[in-house]
């Protein structure tokens, strides 16, 4: 059967860093608090006129740069986010314009930090099937609007960014999805405005309840997407989990069992920056070549929902 594989990654962060002095002064704690809570040490967060498209956008165009390829070539467009203002049109016919790509298929995906995940298996199925032959799928995300500066448990963590892939026709790359949610923990992660038409919503999440079941519910399903793709955990490349803080990321190399693998832990220089992060770290770790070409990677994101998805994709 046909597949598919990624043959690039890019990616955008906003031009304002804030350090966590910055915040530790608004906030009245300190950068060792915040280190120690959630190993973030900085952010990026965008300007007040920048939209999650426009991070998009920019994201997209370094992933056509890196792969060669003319955005006429690309057939769908895949964004996914949970932070955009604008219902319609939506961010990938956005992109598409901008890009200049032609009549693709275009759809945004709501699956908050596990949506570059599903988005990535959207655009391999939709290969597999004859509907598209070349896809450029991104995660992007500007929580920044969304959270209380007032609430240290939250506004610490979080950092707004954009990555992208191109993903086109080949015979492999991409390892098939384990995907899935635990909808009765739905309420330990929200965004949900006041009422019909008041914005902005305010982010909220119960932290240690997520940390609990990240930590425990959610390895076993990694290493099913390793069995999947017929790797062995110690055989991993790189694990690139979704960026949420380091004790997770840490915790799940671990429990996955991957001894031998480049463990990314942007959130450090980052943030958690939700439907962005997992691209986002791996596409810093091929950009400065700490994985080496064709080694197998595992992808694995989890949050709101509560939701979960992991691949293993080759590393391009």
């Amino acid at each position: 059967m046909t597949g598919s594989t990624a043959v690039s990654f890019g990616h955008y962060q906003p031009a304002r860093t804030v350090t966590n002095d910055e915040l530790a002064d608004r906030l009245g704690t300190s950068d060792a608090w915040i280190r120690d809570r959630v190993g973030v040490h900085s952010r990026r967060i965008a300007a007040p006129g920048e939209s999650v498209a426009d991070m998009a956008t920019a994201a997209a165009e370094a992933a056509l740069r890196r792969s060669g390829r003319r955005a006429a070539d690309v057939d769908l467009v895949l964004v996914a986010t949970c932070t955009a203002f604008d219902r319609m049109p939506n961010v990938a016919c956005r992109v598409a314009e901008r890009l200049g790509i032609t009549a693709p298929g275009a759809f945004d995906l709501s699956a908050a930090c596990s949506g570059f995940s599903y988005a990535l298996a959207a655009a391999d199925h939709a290969i597999r099937a004859g509907a598209a032959t070349r896809a450029i799928v991104v995660g992007a995300d500007k929580m920044s609007d969304f959270l209380d500066w007032t609430d240290r448990s939250t506004c610490v963590i979080f950092g707004d960014a954009a990555a992208a892939a191109v993903v086109e026709r080949a015979p492999a790359g991409i390892g098939p999805v384990v995907w899935g949610s635990d909808p009765a923990k739905g309420r330990c992660i929200t965004l949900e405005a006041a009422g019909p038409g008041v914005l902005p919503a305010v982010f909220r999440q119960e932290g240690q309840a997520v940390f609990r079941w990240a930590t425990t519910a959610l390895a076993p399903i990694a290493r099913q997407a390793c069995r999947r793709a017929g790797v062995e955990p110690a055989d991993l490349g790189g694990v690139v989990t979704h960026q949420a803080n380091v004790r997770i990321i840490e915790a799940l190399a671990r429990k996955i069992g991957a001894t031998g693998a480049v463990i990314a832990t942007d959130v450090a220089e980052s943030g958690n920056t939700s439907a962005a992060s997992i691209p986002l770290a791996l596409s810093k770790l091929i950009e400065r070549r700490e994985i080496a070409v064709g080694a197998p990677v595992l992808l694995f994101g989890f949050g709101a929902g509560l939701t979960y998805a992991g691949q293993v994709i080759s590393c391009p």
